[in-house]
């Protein structure tokens, strides 16, 4: 098993959590939580793509608080709030710190529920990433009022390889929505285009939380060593 390191970090004014192999690696991926923000599960989401070769590096939308020490209430107050742009511009520092400073060649982007949303934005707005994982992104059929950019439009627009994770029985994002991401990302001219379905999976499926329903524990456990080998092939390859 691949010994790995494990830390938070600021990079300026940004608090991140750091996971890689010892002594470095060339590929990467940028993380963008859930709800949660770096909660205990991402740090492991973090050092399982550092044990599987890559460098882990985890963008913390809140700041600070996390499922570890604030009730989900105020977590969820903190979401209506959350930025685009703002988002899309720390993102991109960490983007920077990860080449300039980690010695990255290679990084993609993987997310999960709002952060799967956020990683379409990204990879469409910033050519650097290799590749990108959306886990059951939360695309909701009528946008709160702080969705400024529209994920299914903008995607269309990505050039890099995507893999999205869709929950059969997603209460977010509707069938119509999938069928619309799905239809935009498969008429690209670039980049492959690889969709996961996971029949009678709820919506967040990958949350350890929701594996009391044993169909999402299922799904997970399907998902998650297809998602590392896809980060392998597209970073480290």
């Amino acid at each position: 098993m691949t010994d790995i390191e494990a830390n938070f970090l600021h990079v300026g004014e940004l608090r991140a959590y750091l996971a890689r192999p010892a002594g470095g690696s060339t590929g990467a991926m940028l993380l963008l939580p859930m709800i949660t923000g770096i909660g205990a599960q991402v740090r492991e989401y973090a050092e399982d793509i550092a044990r599987a070769g890559a460098t882990a590096l985890v963008w913390d939308p809140w700041h600070g608080p996390s499922a570890d020490d604030t009730p989900r209430d105020r977590l969820a107050e903190m979401m209506g709030r959350l930025d685009d742009e703002a988002s899309l511009a720390e993102m991109g520092t960490l983007l920077d710190y990860a080449v300039d400073e980690l010695g990255v060649s290679k990084i993609g982007v993987i997310g999960w529920c709002l952060g799967g949303r956020l990683a379409l934005l990204l990879a469409a707005r910033d050519e650097r990433p290799a590749a990108v994982v959306a886990y059951h992104p939360s695309i909701w059929d009528s946008a709160p009022p702080n969705h400024t950019l529209d994920a299914v439009d903008q995607a269309s627009t990505i050039t890099a390889p995507v893999m999205v994770l869709h929950a059969g029985a997603d209460t977010v994002m509707s069938a119509e929505i999938f069928r619309d991401l799905q239809q935009a990302l498969q008429q690209r001219r670039t980049g492959a285009t690889i969709i996961h379905v996971y029949p009678g999976a709820e919506h967040g499926f990958s949350v350890r939380s929701r594996h009391g329903n044993q169909v999402n524990a299922d799904a997970y456990a399907l998902s998650w060593p297809q998602v590392l080998r896809f980060v392998a092939d597209t970073t480290l390859g």
